[in-house]
């Protein structure tokens, strides 16, 4: 984020009035006065104005391995652990992009970027998402018709994209709906229960060889890749 954007969304005024700022050697980012237009400060550097430090949440995108036994919400009435918990307390404060069940594990997509959670969560931009799933017992692969063709639940076609059979009991299914529990209750409706559930994928974004709890910050390619998915 150039400098006058940065003095801007800190609300020092409009970006000509923060270009009048940095011209007049009023703004310093670290003690030192900055003349430079195009310079980026960063979320560790220190920007102020006339003396009087500014602030502002850099946009921040994370990519989560969530846990079994973590709810996906900020704070939680009976006292588990949420995911927030794995995250430092440092952080700007992040929003998740979809949920998945205390029981379920696997890939999750944290960011303050409002357009780009909007991309990703909205229902029209039909984005994948891949989860591995194990079931109880052996599969039988001529149920797939049925559930690509959808189970109606609540009222609501739930529909799976893709679904591939990896072994006896393990499947690759990808979603681009988000109704609650789909996966769960989709098997659960054809006489199937799911042992475990993890999500593998967003988009063009998969969680790779990041360990369960762990975090990590979006490349800028990664970030790119997502905003045209």
């Amino acid at each position: 984020m150039r400098l006058n954007r940065y003095l801007a969304a800190a609300g020092v005024g409009s970006r000509r009035r923060c270009d009048e700022l940095i011209a007049a050697g009023r703004v310093t980012i670290n003690g030192q006065p900055s003349t430079n237009f195009s310079a980026q400060p960063s979320a560790c550097d220190h920007v102020k104005v006339d003396g009087k430090l500014v602030h502002v949440d850099l946009p921040t995108t994370v990519a989560l391995h969530k846990p079994a036994g973590f709810v996906s919400t900020r704070s939680d009435p009976h006292a588990r652990d949420t995911i927030f918990d794995l995250l430092p307390a440092k952080f700007p404060r992040l929003f998740n992009i979809g949920r998945l069940d205390a029981q379920s594990e696997g890939l999750l997509v944290l960011t303050n970027d409002g357009e780009l959670a909007q991309r990703l969560a909205h229902p029209r931009h039909k984005i994948d998402k891949e989860y591995e799933v194990t079931l109880e017992r052996r599969w039988d692969p001529a149920l797939i018709p049925k559930m690509l063709r959808g189970i109606f639940l609540d009222g609501q076609r739930a529909q799976i994209v893709q679904l591939r059979t990896i072994s006896a009991t393990r499947l690759r299914v990808v979603l681009r709906q988000g109704i609650n529990r789909q996966i769960r209750r989709m098997f659960h409706e054809i006489g199937y229960e799911v042992k475990s559930l993890v999500r593998i994928r967003v988009g063009n974004l998969r969680i790779g060889d990041l360990p369960r709890g762990h975090w990590r910050a979006l490349t800028k390619r990664e970030l790119e890749l997502l905003q045209r998915d």
